[in-house]
């Protein structure tokens, strides 16, 4: 029986990693330059957090959490989202306390969403995304919008476009709100069954259909721009100030309304716009939460964030053809010739990873010829050759599988002849 990997899961295999690595590293450095400092989660929490900070009324926790009971009987769930974990750890350690303000804070690590599998959309993905919380300034807003941008241009991608709208202040959605109940309750028949449950919970959430998303009614729907007030206006006005300072390229979309709950103000959305990228063209998003922290049981502290999905940034990067320098190698391999060779070899390629050069060996008995081949594969810069002459005399030969030159030099001064020229 083939046992195999999860329906919407998939292996990353070691010429996969080489990629994820490099990503993964560009992300960090970015992270650093902008002054974001590292946290980590756990990886499953209680239900109640994403209940409360991501919103009953949303797909994600209506029909996508992986939520299970422990042998306590508590109810646990993977994570589907970042933002509401960093959160909880940003209340529960008082981090409003902390000297460095507003916090601001990275994260990278796999969410699991219970979804139909598709091309870059899996039931285990890696978001990284990063939250600055403690902030009402609207360049904070623009800071965030940037370093997304930055994210997807950092690694060479082109093909993008930013697409931002405001959601307005509680004050706003709530007249937002009647109006848009007041706009679909007479075609309230007409719509999907999800539709028809969220219009008194959550009629927001009627925009951002997929079903009746061609539906008449979405075409002339209230627009959340009519009916901000003075101050939400004047804050989306002076996001939109910061990102022209900046030269960001940006499109309002009024319909723009994002999948949780606890967005206010800003939100947005990165899309490619590469040819054959695919119908689904989201590659992030995020926007501004000024309930959230409250909501879970902290000051009264507003925050801004957005997570991108690594899978759906290498899809980016194939459409748009952007190779990643992913050129692996090793600094050493040794090639042995007889027993004893094999002895001295396991000293000396331990030696040499205890000073730091990347090192190998052969482990299968291959000819010197296949060993030579083995070392190309590795692309090795240099070929240290040992045999039953070479342990009498204590003297091997190293060539650079560069230009081919060969020098003999003392087993004893191996180490140091590499090192000086790596």
């Amino acid at each position: 029986m083939n046992i195999n990997v999860p329906r919407g899961t998939e292996d990353l295999l070691p010429e996969d990693t080489q990629k994820w690595h490099v990503i993964e590293e560009r992300l960090k450095q970015l992270a650093e330059l902008y002054n974001y400092q590292e946290i980590r989660t756990p990886i499953f929490e209680r239900t109640e957090l994403f209940q409360r900070g991501v919103g009953d009324t949303t797909d994600i926790v209506q029909k996508e959490m992986y939520t299970f009971s422990d042998r306590g009987d508590r109810s646990l769930t993977l994570r589907p989202e970042g933002t509401a974990s960093v959160a909880r750890a940003y209340v529960q350690h008082k981090l409003h306390g902390s000297e460095h303000q507003p916090n601001k804070l990275y994260y990278l690590g796999p969410m699991f969403r219970y979804e139909r599998p598709q091309q870059g959309r899996t039931r285990q993905f890696t978001q990284f995304g990063i939250e600055a919380i403690g902030s009402d300034d609207p360049a904070v807003d623009a800071e965030v919008l940037a370093f997304a941008m930055e994210c997807y241009q950092t690694l060479g991608l082109k093909s993008l476009k930013l697409v931002i709208n405001s959601l307005g202040d509680k004050e706003s959605r709530e007249a937002h709100r009647q109006a848009l109940i007041d706009h679909f309750k007479p075609h309230e028949e007409e719509l999907c069954t999800d539709c028809q449950n969220r219009l008194e919970q959550n009629p927001l959430r009627l925009l951002d259909c997929k079903v009746d998303q061609d539906h008449p009614t979405m075409q002339n729907a209230p627009s959340i721009l009519d009916y901000l007030n003075d101050y939400s206006l004047n804050y989306f006005e002076e996001v939109k100030k910061h990102l022209d300072q900046m030269n960001i390229p940006f499109v309002v979309d009024e319909t723009l309304v994002r999948g949780l709950d606890y967005y206010t103000h800003t939100a947005f959305e990165i899309m490619s716009e590469a040819e054959g990228f695919g119908s689904i063209t989201t590659l992030s998003g995020g926007g501004r939460y000024n309930g959230l922290i409250q909501d879970l049981g902290g000051p009264e502290k507003s925050g801004i964030g957005f997570a991108l999905s690594i899978e759906r940034l290498l899809m980016a990067l194939d459409a748009e053809g952007v190779t990643l320098d992913t050129q692996q190698g090793i600094d050493c391999y040794v090639i042995t010739m007889g027993e004893e060779a094999k002895y001295t070899a396991s000293k000396l390629v331990y030696e040499l990873r205890k000073a730091g050069i990347k090192t190998d060996q052969d482990y299968l008995d291959k000819k010197m010829k296949a060993q030579f081949k083995a070392a190309d594969r590795y692309k090795a810069n240099y070929a240290v050759i040992i045999g039953e002459e070479e342990v009498q005399s204590g003297v091997v030969n190293i060539k650079s599988l560069d230009d081919g030159n060969q020098k003999s030099v003392s087993l004893s001064d191996i180490v140091q002849e590499i090192k000086s020229t790596i």
